[in-house]
């Protein structure tokens, strides 16, 4: 084992600070990465402040790895010492139940081993993630990063890119598609540049007019304020699909009447709170609510490797680690276009 320099939360209240750790040894089938960018996601604020209930401490967030492989184990065979490797949000799962079979591992019947805030299978120890020196994980849960790319913007790929990714690939969104995005943060962006590189014409749904330029600049065909009674009543009706990436409490029965007979409204944030749904909101039109969560390794990896073909990646702002706890109040704000990614060898000053 060797000590690994990070940074962490030791309880839901005070600010993340320096921590060191014992890490894993590399095992026959792992590889151990130096983590040169690591993506701030969302769901890391709400993991440190419990928000989501379960929270382990010492807690060292991140899932949006990218780095260089430092040494691999005796039976490794995808990846060589020197490689682009990268880790998502999960690093192991049961590899036994159906999901799993079918390469859809963050649906693992028994749960998935979460990149940091799981439990290890095999040694019971809590998982400690991105915001640190290096990781190691088993060679099936490693992603070939494309060279071609700034690291740093394929960094929330891993999360943001894949969260929005999935669910467009599933309901074979496309050309003759009208599909609406809530929400331009870290996941509305990606679903942004996504679905219009489908095909899709898409719509950015906001409350702010602010968010129009870059909306466009993005990929949006349209720009709709939902602020705006007498707009929105004429857009009621209009899209196949709508993409909500909004993590707090909001009205998803004005959403709904926004889509055609047989629309599908995707939810991709996770507000704390129960969400209050109307029944005519879904009995008039048919329509339906629909979840979903990341990819697994195979749809992660065809997700990168159709970004890189595209040259696609994230819009972010790089910091220092030291700056981390700064960052999470301005994602509070929304104070980020789009996504903050920690350069990593700042943990060495």
């Amino acid at each position: 084992m060797s000590e690994t320099k990070a940074y962490a939360a030791f309880n839901s209240i005070e600010p993340l600070k320096p921590f060191s750790f014992e890490n894993k040894v590399v095992n026959s089938k792992d590889i151990k990465i130096e983590i040169l960018y690591c993506g701030i996601c969302h769901s890391d604020f709400h993991n440190v402040k419990n928000e989501w209930g379960g929270a382990k401490y010492p807690m060292v967030p991140g899932h949006e790895i990218v780095g260089k492989v430092a040494e691999i184990g005796s039976e490794v065979t995808k990846f060589k010492v020197g490689d682009l490797a990268g880790v998502g949000c999960l690093v192991d799962s049961c590899r036994e139940c159906e999901n799993c079979h079918d390469h859809e591992e963050q649906y693992c019947k028994s749960g998935f081993t979460g990149t940091y805030n799981g439990v290890d299978r095999k040694t019971g120890e809590i998982t400690y993630g991105g915001y640190s020196e290096n990781i190691v994980v088993d060679e099936a849960f490693v992603l070939k990063i494309p060279s071609n790319l700034a690291l740093e913007g394929v960094a929330p790929l891993l999360c943001a890119g894949i969260t929005t990714y999935s669910p467009l690939r599933h309901l074979k969104v496309g050309k003759n598609h009208k599909v609406g995005v809530v929400g331009l943060g870290g996941l509305g962006h990606m679903a942004v540049k996504l679905a219009s590189s489908f095909g899709a014409e898409v719509t950015m749904l906001s409350t702010s007019k602010s968010k129009e330029v870059d909306a466009k600049r993005l990929g949006a065909n349209h720009f709709e304020l939902t602020s705006d009674l007498e707009n929105v009543n004429k857009l009621k009706g209009t899209f196949d699909f709508i993409i909500d990436t909004v993590s707090a409490s909001h009205d998803y029965n004005l959403y709904l009447s926004l889509l055609k007979t047989s629309g599908t409204l995707v939810i991709l944030g996770a507000p704390p709170e129960p969400i209050q749904i109307q029944g005519f909101s879904l009995i008039l039109g048919r329509k339906s609510i629909m979840g979903s969560l990341i990819g697994g390794p195979k749809e992660t990896q065809e997700m990168l490797d159709y970004c890189s073909e595209h040259n696609i990646t994230s819009d972010v702002e790089v910091i220092e680690i030291q700056k981390v706890n700064e960052a999470y109040d301005r994602l509070l704000k929304g104070d980020v276009r789009y996504r903050f990614v920690i350069d990593m060898a700042s943990l060495k000053k």
